[in-house]
């Protein structure tokens, strides 16, 4: 038996707190002028369309906006470790634009280098250990 199935609705405490405001709003014990009215206006208008479950995001399931393409990063990975294994993020992402047209985000090759193993970020390298230099001797009074 799913959540769905049951009437169950997942909310983060954030909808949860909003869930409260609008059926305190439906009940008339609070006025929709001490909250945003346009945006209450909306809420009450999906909550009672939907339920508790129209106060949701509707994002919940989504793929993100930013996400890579399914086929772009094995490509990227395969010339990275070809051609550029031994350069660093941003030269890498500047070669597979100029040499490939390969456009990605500096960031985004940063990501998949690291994911790859190719690359360490500067906070995870190990120390590196420096001589210490004699002071020079200083001339008495």
């Amino acid at each position: 038996m799913t959540a769905a199935t049951c009437g169950w609705v997942t909310m983060s405490m954030r909808e949860l707190d909003r869930l409260k405001v609008i059926e305190a709003i439906i009940e008339g014990r609070l006025k929709p002028a001490a909250a945003a009215q346009r945006q209450v206006h909306r809420l009450v208008l999906r909550y009672r369309e939907d339920g508790p479950a129209g106060l949701t995001s509707r994002r919940r399931g989504q793929p993100s906006n930013r996400q890579l393409s399914p086929g772009l990063e094995n490509p990227a990975i395969s010339l990275i470790r070809r051609n550029y294994s031994d350069f660093g993020p941003t030269l890498a992402q500047e070669k597979l634009v100029e040499c490939h047209g390969l456009k990605l985000a500096k960031e985004t090759v940063r990501r998949i280098m690291v994911d790859a193993g190719m690359w360490v970020p500067r906070k995870q390298r190990p120390p590196k250990a420096y001589q210490p230099r004699n002071r020079p001797p200083v001339a008495a009074n």
